[in-house]
Order: structure tokens, then C-alpha cells, then sequence
């Protein structure tokens, strides 16, 4: 399946790019996320007229993630959850936990952008993740679960 890619796409291209994808990634990912179109000669003329507006809203984009990456810089987050009294957790922290306690310190952030490569955290100790905010842009943090106080 031949598409033009509307925005940067990690390992794939960048905005104005004709790239061939397996169909399904096309149809169930890129298509419908707004990151791609069909290549045929209606979009194709299509993009030309839209191209100088897609790679400025591509800087803009970029230029986003840079701004709230500097935010994240510094960022510690601690997260206290109870545990058993061999120290394990009930259940895990995973990216929605994470999400809200970024959230909560006032940086609007997607699910989506945090990276768990070895899966939800399931012990007491200190982490460290990467939030990718764009696909140029990566931003580690360090998380620190704890145990809750047992009032």
C-alpha cells in the first residue's frame, strides 16, 4: 500500500514522504491516526497545495515537544502505592498511573508517548523511563516507587 505521510513517523519517514506499508498498518494505524493518506493522484495533488502548511505544523509540533521535554528534564516522580509485607506490590504501575501522576504536576501528556519496553513496574525502587514526545524527540524521567505509609 503506497501512502504520503502527513507528519513524522519514527522509522518510517517524514511529512511529504511516499512510502510503501504493509495494508494493515496503513488502514488500522496510519490512516486513521491522521499520520498518512491514500497515494493516489487526487491526494497527491492534494498534499502539494497542503504541503508548506503540513511541514510548518510539523516545526510547530516539534518545537512543542522541546518546550514541555525541558519541563520533563528534571522531573522526579514519586509514587507510593501499598505493598505486602514481602515488599511486593498489589498489581502494577504501568502507563496510566504514570500519565496521571505527570498530569497532576501540571504537563499535559498522552498515554501513548510513554515507553515501557520491559513491561509495567512491579517492584519497589527506582526507575527510569523515556516519554517520547515526538518522534526526534525523547525525554527520560526518573520514577520512584515507594511504599505507602501504614497509618
Amino acid at each position: 500500500m503506497e501512502l504520503i505521510l502527513l507528519e513524522k513517523v519514527a522509522q518510517l519517514g517524514d511529512p511529504g514522504d511516499l512510502v510503501k506499508v504493509k495494508s494493515g498498518y496503513g488502514r488500522n494505524f496510519l490512516i486513521p491516526t491522521g499520520k498518512a493518506i491514500r497515494a493516489d493522484e487526487e491526494n497527491k495533488a492534494e498534499y502539494e497545495k497542503r504541503k508548506e502548511d503540513l511541514l510548518k505544523a510539523e516545526t510547530v509540533r516539534k518545537e512543542t515537544a522541546i518546550e514541555e521535554a525541558k519541563k520533563l528534564e528534571s522531573l522526579v516522580l514519586n509514587i507510593e502505592v501499598p505493598v505486602s509485607e514481602e515488599g511486593t506490590l498489589y498489581g502494577s504501575i504501568g502507563t496510566r498511573e504514570i500519565t496521571d501522576s505527570i498530569v497532576e504536576k501540571g504537563i499535559d501528556l498522552e498515554k501513548s508517548s510513554i515507553r515501557l519496553p520491559e513491561g509495567t513496574l512491579k517492584e519497589v525502587g527506582e526507575y527510569y523511563i523515556d516519554i517520547e514526545l515526538h518522534p526526534e524527540v525523547v525525554q527520560g524521567i526518573k520514577v520512584v516507587i515507594a511504599a505507602k505509609e501504614e497509618i
